[in-house]
């Protein structure tokens, strides 16, 4: 699927940039045209002789050629592109192009791109855990880039973790399936639920839960990316997202989340309820804080919160496709086959609280996904973005 498109190929100052050189290699193999652009101090790592051997053009690496003043055109480079793959991705790149610090030709020809990008961090496993670094990567992906998860492993500073810039043959592999992907969504309107709900306690204190709204962000994207038109509600998470096909409501408690899907289920062809819904809310919320005076505690009545998925469920009309999630701690299969059932859903998506790297605040998670045919699939741990794949795949498949 390479074969013919034009790629940038933007190359940072890290120790992974060797990895470059036969990703470039690859890519030319493939069929597509490649430009590649090289910050200064990507040239300390490897050498731009090398690098335009491979890829039979001149590397751009500054705005102009000082001896002759012929002007590299950031604009023309990302019109011309069919994709942008930054790989290695060094921490101080990954800074720059989330905050729009245009300081080089490998940024500047970014914030042009027109393309999809993908990103390949690499950098030393403290750098990758660093709070900024994080928060860079999330911006950067809600801004719809694709980001290429680092493997685990050994490091240049001989730490082991995650850092490691992806193999290039992985690489070509996501890009080969990103050039592959049908637009099977195209036409559709999906309704995805995300986050957690906050229950209000007083105006100070709520009752809610761990989740992120990692997993349900990611399954928007990826049904925006293949044609959708989504509509998010989003509980109160940390996360933004900005896609033209992508309207975000903001709730907060259950009600309000059941207020809005109601709204607009019945115009929709899929839903998918990912949310952490609270099961249950305080009987008689305060309207002022509750003051720690004497020695009682005081005693909160609880009431069951409405089940949204239950709810759409029994109005679910025909044609209409309709996705639960399933958070386990014990008798999982159980738990969500029956919830399957009884919610009157189409298909369940299960992940287990007590499988590593799955569930709330983690960057990837394992499911098992039950159909209402008496399918059962499962998968490996993966990326979110990556699971949110699967779950699509499984979609588009009924």
């Amino acid at each position: 699927m390479l074969k013919g498109k034009h790629i940038i190929l933007g190359i940072s100052g890290g120790i992974a940039a060797y990895k470059s050189v036969m990703l470039l290699r690859l890519l030319i193999k493939a069929g597509a045209e490649v430009q590649v652009v090289i910050t200064p101090s990507g040239k300390e790592f490897i050498t731009p002789v090398t690098l335009s051997a491979l890829s039979g053009k001149p590397v751009v690496s500054e705005f102009f050629t000082a001896n002759t003043g012929e002007w590299h055109s950031h604009v023309d480079l990302g019109l011309w592109a069919d994709a942008m793959v930054i790989a290695p991705a060094t921490a101080n790149t990954i800074a720059k192009m989330a905050n729009g610090v245009a300081d080089n030709m490998l940024v500047t020809t970014y914030l042009s791109a027109k393309a999809p990008v993908f990103v390949a961090p690499a950098m030393d496993l403290d750098m990758m855990a660093h709070p900024s670094t994080k928060r860079n990567i999330e911006l950067l992906r809600s801004y719809g880039n694709h980001i290429i998860e680092p493997a685990e492993g050994e490091l240049a500073s001989h730490l082991v973790g995650k850092g490691r810039m992806e193999e290039p043959e992985n690489i070509v592999k996501v890009l080969d399936g990103f050039f592959d992907r049908k637009e099977d969504l195209a036409g559709k309107k999906v309704l995805i639920t995300a986050g957690p709900t906050y229950e209000k306690i007083d105006p100070v204190r709520f009752i809610g839960n761990y989740s992120t709204g990692k997993m349900g962000y990611a399954l928007a994207r990826e049904a925006a990316g293949r044609g959708a038109e989504v509509t998010l509600v989003s509980g109160p998470v940390s996360l933004t997202i900005n896609h033209p096909s992508i309207n975000v409501r903001h709730v907060e408690s259950a009600k309000e989340m059941l207020a809005e899907c109601e709204s607009h289920f019945p115009e929709s062809d899929i839903a998918i309820m990912c949310a952490a819904v609270a099961d249950y809310a305080p009987a008689h919320p305060v309207d002022k804080k509750i003051k720690r005076e004497g020695s009682d505690a005081p005693v909160i009545e609880l009431v069951k919160n409405p089940d949204i998925a239950r709810t759409l469920g029994l109005s679910k009309r025909d044609g209409q496709i309709l996705v639960g999630f399933a958070l386990e701690t014990d008798n999982e299969s159980i738990n969500a086959q029956a919830k399957l059932k009884s919610k009157n859903l189409d298909m369940i998506v299960l992940n287990s609280l007590r499988d590593k790297g799955a569930g709330f605040g983690t960057d990837t998670n394992k499911v098992t996904i039950y159909m209402a045919d008496g399918r059962e699939l499962r998968f490996d741990t993966k990326s979110k973005d990556d699971v949110a794949g699967d779950i699509i795949d499984t979609i588009a498949s009924l």
